[in-house]
């Protein structure tokens, strides 16, 4: 999509965009480029002026983009029932979301919840401030019989906790390395500045860059031709570790768009998966007014797979969001609110059909279950199992 075709942002956001744009380069390297890398994470986290730390609106339908529980409350209704099934196996248990967006899963969860299988403590770990205040805001007005339950992380847990890690469109949002494979090798593509412009620019890949990108093509047999680009995560097996140090038993649910390995890296994706958001038209202009729009990478489940292996995390399952939902009850949810709230049955299946629709949510999102100290299948990886896949 064209720059030309996006709405205009306000002289004002613009003017924000403009000291984010001078700041990146002032942390340009002295060959004058920045890794991607660096460039995604000052776009999307720099204090103040980055797209998730500048108070801008971005969830929902007056924001740049819809996440599944931003839809209505089927998704976290399905959610819901998974969290049950492991609330009787753990017992006493907690909830950690990372990433909560508005609040609305949190809000939406526990009031789903039954009395007595709610967490003891519902714990958000976010690092927008801004995002934090309108998760407080939601979940104060949605379920305020609840909200003393619910408290803010700036670091995962220290101490030892058993429950459910929930990571709905978190990782999407890691800063990827971007690569090029050349005659000469590999190479890491950045960022530089031309006639006032950011663009693409390459130079030798550092050595964890070369070798992550040597692993990949080993593991699965991909062959990379000359010129092909894409993007590679090479934060993710540490992160993990961060959040499930010290989860002592339970399960670590990641719910994103991205493929297996082999599906990630063919062919004809040769310019890799970033994508942005930006008042709900997506495009490919990684530089349009940056910070004022989402960019995000797709997931590579076998990364994530390969970084539990690490962790002493066994993979409990993997399958698509569609049949994670429908193994949660997803059917007779819907039944039960066609009989109980008429009124709200056509809302229901449109989310249903949005969330549960290959050329919608369905296929593209998928559902990995990490888990520690469990024995048990869990319902919504009772319909299909991915892992082979893998």
């Amino acid at each position: 999509m064209s720059r030309n075709i996006l709405p205009e942002p306000s002289d004002e956001l613009k003017q924000l965009s403009a000291s984010l744009c001078n700041r990146i380069q002032k942390e340009m390297d002295d060959d004058g480029m920045l890794p991607f890398s660096r460039f995604m994470e000052m776009a999307l986290y720099e204090p103040g002026l980055g797209y998730y730390s500048a108070g801008l609106h971005k969830l929902g339908r007056s924001g740049d983009f819809v996440t599944s529980p931003e839809l209505g409350p089927l998704f976290a209704s399905c959610l819901a029932r998974q969290v049950i099934e492991l609330a009787d196996i753990l017992g006493e248990y907690d909830v950690l979301e990372i990433g909560a967006g508005s609040g609305r899963m949190a809000a939406d969860l526990l009031r789903e919840l039954p009395p007595d299988r709610l967490p003891r403590r519902y714990r958000v770990l976010e690092r927008s401030a801004d995002l934090r205040q309108v998760q407080r805001e939601l979940i104060s007005t949605n379920v305020p019989q609840l909200a003393d339950r619910v408290e803010w992380l700036d670091e995962p847990p220290a101490a030892d906790w058993q429950g459910v890690l929930l990571a709905n469109e978190v990782l999407d949002a890691f800063a990827v390395e971007r690569f090029q494979v050349g005659d000469d090798g590999v190479k890491q593509v950045c960022v530089t500045l031309q006639d006032d412009h950011f663009s693409w620019s390459c130079r030798q890949a550092p050595v964890e860059l070369q070798r992550a990108v040597e692993h990949t093509m080993a593991g699965n047999h991909i062959e990379f031709k000359p010129g092909y680009r894409s993007e590679i995560n090479l934060r993710i097996a540490d992160w993990l570790g961060s959040v499930t140090r010290t989860m002592t038993r339970g399960l670590a649910l990641f719910i994103d768009y991205g493929y297996p390995r082999r599906e990630y890296y063919l062919p004809e994706r040769s310019d890799g998966t970033l994508m942005c958001h930006y008042r709900h038209q997506a495009h490919d202009d990684v530089f349009f007014w940056p910070g004022l729009q989402d960019i995000t990478a797709w997931v590579d489940f076998t990364a994530l797979a390969e970084a539990a292996d690490i962790h002493r995390l066994d993979v409990e399952g993997y399958t698509s969001q569609s049949l994670f939902l429908l193994g949660c009850g997803l059917a007779e949810i819907i039944a039960e609110h066609h009989l109980t709230d008429k009124d709200g049955g056509l809302a229901i299946g449109s989310q249903a059909r949005q969330l549960t629709l290959p050329g919608m949510m369905g296929e593209k999102f998928q559902v990995m279950g990490l888990g520690r100290g469990l024995t048990t299948t869990l319902r919504g990886f009772s319909l299909q199992d991915l892992r082979y896949r893998l």
